[in-house]
């Protein structure tokens, strides 16, 4: 199942460092499968508030993901991403391709009876 490595970047300093995290951040993501769904976009906001850009790529799944997070050569270019920017990065599981909401419902009932 995919997994997704995200980024809410409130504000960004555009400077020589965050270029520099652009240009090296391509060459990380081929030996884990990673491809970029979103990058540096604004969302239109529907409801509620939200500052800042959104970015997001695709793995095949959470163990490519956290290994292309936790490489070397990712590790290398991420504090330039993190020195130079207000917001937070995570991994996300996907959903199958047949999930329903009401999917949640079960799981959320059958945690509720195990506490």
């Amino acid at each position: 199942m995919s997994a997704y490595a995200m980024a809410h970047l409130r504000s960004v300093d555009f400077n020589e460092e965050i270029v520099d995290y652009i240009e090296r951040i391509d060459d990380t993501l081929p030996p884990y499968e990673g491809r970029f769904l979103v990058h540096g976009q604004t969302p239109e906001v529907m409801d509620g508030t939200f500052e800042g850009v959104i970015v997001v790529i695709e793995f095949p799944d959470r163990e490519r993901a956290r290994a292309w997070y936790e490489s070397e050569p990712y590790a290398a270019i991420a504090p330039l991403r993190i020195d130079n920017s207000d917001g937070g990065a995570f991994v996300v599981d996907g959903v199958p391709a047949d999930y329903l909401a009401t999917d949640f419902l079960a799981k959320a009932t059958e945690q509720q009876a195990a506490s």
